[in-house]
């Protein structure tokens, strides 16, 4: 089935407030947990790329107290909703929102202990640039937890995959979740990304039913 591309931003405060109000929480914190376990640090620097309503960084946040993650978003309206977030959460002096193309990150060379990103990569037209800036700001050891949707092989499998989702879902959420499916890349296409951006030490693997993950440790260098 061939990638039909959807907007690279959801900067409507209706696509937001959608977004935000999909039941997430397993998902979101099975990502968190994850992601957790590939850094050994009490303290790392993370960088969490398209970070939608900050729905992650806030979980990992509360399990570990003493993380410091900047969260960025091409989309104003979602770091409205995500700032609504942090502040009830009471996690300002941990989370820092900025509005940042992840194709074109403002941070210097090795900044990063950690890359996480969760349901970016389909939104890109093409990811090559930001895994290779993904690449610049990270440690040379650093840790990377990356998670997205895959293409289904044909249209009936995208039908089964919404169809699947639930009744608590309306319509519109429905349609995002299929657009997605459509917009999203093959396994092997992203092995092909990771393997341009000469990201190493990098293992992809399908995670779900409908999820990839592309994860490498934080490694130790004492």
């Amino acid at each position: 089935m061939e990638r039909l591309l959807e907007p690279e931003v959801m900067d409507s405060m209706e696509e937001a407030i959608a977004y935000d109000a999909m039941d997430l929480i397993e998902i979101n914190t099975a990502f968190a947990k994850d992601a957790i376990a590939l850094c050994p640090l009490e303290s790392p620097i993370i960088l969490d790329a398209g970070t939608g309503t900050a729905q992650i960084p806030v979980l990992m946040c509360q399990m570990q107290p003493k993380y410091q993650i900047t969260a960025i978003d091409m989309a104003e309206s979602m770091l409205q909703v995500a700032a609504k977030h942090i502040e009830k959460a009471r996690l300002q002096n941990q989370i820092r929102l900025e509005l940042v193309d992840a194709k074109h990150l403002p941070y210097r060379d090795g900044q990063f202990d950690m890359v996480i990103s969760n349901s970016l990569i389909h939104h890109l037209p093409n990811p090559l640039p930001f895994f290779q800036e993904l690449k610049r700001v990270l440690k040379p050891n650093g840790g990377i937890f990356l998670r997205d949707l895959f293409r289904p092989i044909d249209e009936e499998a995208v039908n089964t995959l919404v169809d699947s989702i639930g009744t608590e879902y309306d319509e519109h959420q429905k349609k995002l979740f299929r657009d997605s499916l459509h917009a999203a890349f093959t396994l092997e296409e992203v092995e092909e990304l990771i393997t341009q951006a000469g990201l190493e030490g990098v293992k992809i693997y399908q995670n779900s039913d409908r999820h990839w993950t592309a994860q490498r440790d934080w490694i130790s260098h004492s």
